[in-house]
């Protein structure tokens, strides 16, 4: 395959740590890609709430840096001797998403198969790799746990109840409206639990469903929700902590962890799968549960590459009124 690369590209870039507003569109030449590296057209890219990390100055970047991971697109050049092919439509975590096209490494590119929808693929990135490599690896899930979810409809949490339901465990969720509880238990959770009802009384009734308490809580809310996770997890139970959508978990001893000998993990996607092995396993286990009908997609707004939509796709995420995957498109 040979096509005509331009020079430039359209990209949404940061200049300086700021709020949403500092989304600016511009023209920016087209990434080389180093040996080892693909370079993508990329179709659709997913909104994330690291970007808000990346943005804010949480999490460290080198300025200017264009904003965004996950992407779904067409190949356009490959390493010699790779196993895929330019033409061929792949996803990945690739960084500097927000852009006509971007490079990622030959080892976090996987191919999206011709029976799974473009939009659906930039799920399986990110979000997918997080909650398959959570349900595997900070805790494997097993048939019969009990599995208590926070944050359940937002874009990991409706897809960890999908993949725990999948492997076998009882599945509870809590969310923050009865909207968002629907749409969890439209996605296979067998209760639903408002994080807006009475604290005692949330720690009760998981506690008696469970008989006990959860084997494990995947907490993607954060600060307001991690006392209740010591109250609600059983002996040698796991509590995986894996977004701050409330603010940071406060530092605690690690005394806390002894009178029920707790372990607490809190992974980042690329800590857990990190391997090209590790990649090419976990990809293929997320298309597997996709061709075996146990994940379902929910996309909550389509945004497109502009410094106003990112901006405003930035603020819907932080606003934390989203329910499943949050896209921006960037080509047809």
């Amino acid at each position: 395959m040979s096509v005509q690369i331009p020079k430039t590209m359209k990209a949404i870039q940061v200049d300086a740590p700021g709020g949403p507003e500092v989304n600016v569109l511009r023209e920016i030449p087209v990434p080389t890609p180093k040996e080892d590296e693909v370079l993508i057209k990329v179709q659709w890219s997913g909104v994330n709430y690291i970007d808000n990390y990346f943005r804010t100055g949480l999490y460290p970047k080198e300025y200017p840096y264009t904003v965004g991971i996950d992407v779904v697109g067409t190949l356009i050049t490959t390493p010699p001797n790779f196993h895929l092919k330019p033409g061929q439509r792949v996803f990945s975590p690739a960084s500097a998403a927000f852009a006509e096209y971007t490079v990622a490494a030959s080892n976090r590119v996987a191919l999206l198969p011709d029976d799974i929808d473009a939009k659906d693929g930039v799920s399986l990135a990110t979000q997918g790799l997080t909650a398959i490599g959570q349900s595997k690896e900070s805790y494997e899930v097993k048939k019969g746990d009990w599995v208590l979810v926070r944050a359940a409809a937002g874009g990991v949490g409706l897809l960890l109840v999908q993949i725990a339901k999948y492997l076998g465990a009882n599945v509870i969720g809590t969310v923050s409206s009865e909207s968002k509880a629907e749409l969890v238990k439209q996605n296979g959770a067998d209760h639903v639990l408002l994080s807006t009802a009475d604290s005692a009384e949330n720690v009760a009734e998981i506690n008696k469903l469970s008989g006990g308490g959860v084997q494990v809580v995947y907490d993607g809310v954060g600060k307001d929700t991690w006392e209740e996770n010591f109250e609600v997890v059983r002996r040698k139970g796991t509590i995986v902590t894996f977004g701050n959508a409330s603010g940071a978990v406060p530092p605690f001893a690690p005394l806390k962890l002894t009178p029920k000998a707790l372990k607490v993990t809190r992974p980042s996607v690329f800590s857990l799968i990190n391997t090209a092995e590790e990649f090419e396993y976990y990809t293929s286990e997320l298309v597997k549960i996709v061709r075996d009908g146990g994940l379902k997609f929910a996309v909550h707004k389509v945004y497109e590459l502009t410094a106003e939509d990112v901006a405003q796709a930035q603020r819907d995420i932080s606003g934390r009124g989203t329910t499943g995957k949050l896209l921006v498109h960037v080509s047809d």
